[in-house]
């Protein structure tokens, strides 16, 4: 399979993932939010932080989704690489408030190393051809 095939598909799919679940904080937020690996529901009206949290994750997957669509590859290589430092704060937040390790390891910061891998793969699949300069051949006089 093509190098431009799987990066497409892996871009795609992590939008897809990232919509959906951003959505389902704004939407139930009481019944994703357990699933983050904090420790405990915040308390008072702390419940408002889940859904700007389920804001942003659905804001980041429409900026990715708006490069795919219009063909911005490497400007999506970037974007997946500057994203993925949400899912590695996510993971640094759940282990600094004593969450869950499976949580932090094995939802944020793979998810986060995943979209690494992606940019990357769609930085090296768009990087500028390179040009071999030739050197003239000597003169015979």
């Amino acid at each position: 399979m093509p190098l431009k095939k799987i990066n497409t598909v892996l871009a795609a799919a992590f939008i897809l993932f990232i919509l959906w679940f951003g959505t389902e904080y704004i939407v139930s937020p009481e019944t994703t939010a357990p699933g983050f690996g904090l420790p405990s529901w915040p308390a008072g009206d702390g419940g408002g932080f889940l859904i700007v949290k389920g804001t942003r994750d659905v804001v980041m997957a429409l900026v990715l989704g708006v490069l795919l669509v219009t063909g911005h590859r490497r400007a999506l290589g970037w974007a997946l690489l500057v994203e993925s430092l949400a899912a590695y704060g996510d993971m640094t937040n759940v282990l600094a408030h004593h969450g869950s390790m499976a949580a932090a390891f094995g939802i944020h910061c793979l998810t986060a190393t995943l979209m690494v891998v992606n940019g990357l793969l769609l930085l090296r699949e768009t990087r500028p051809a390179r040009t071999v300069a030739k050197t003239p051949a000597p003169q015979l006089v």
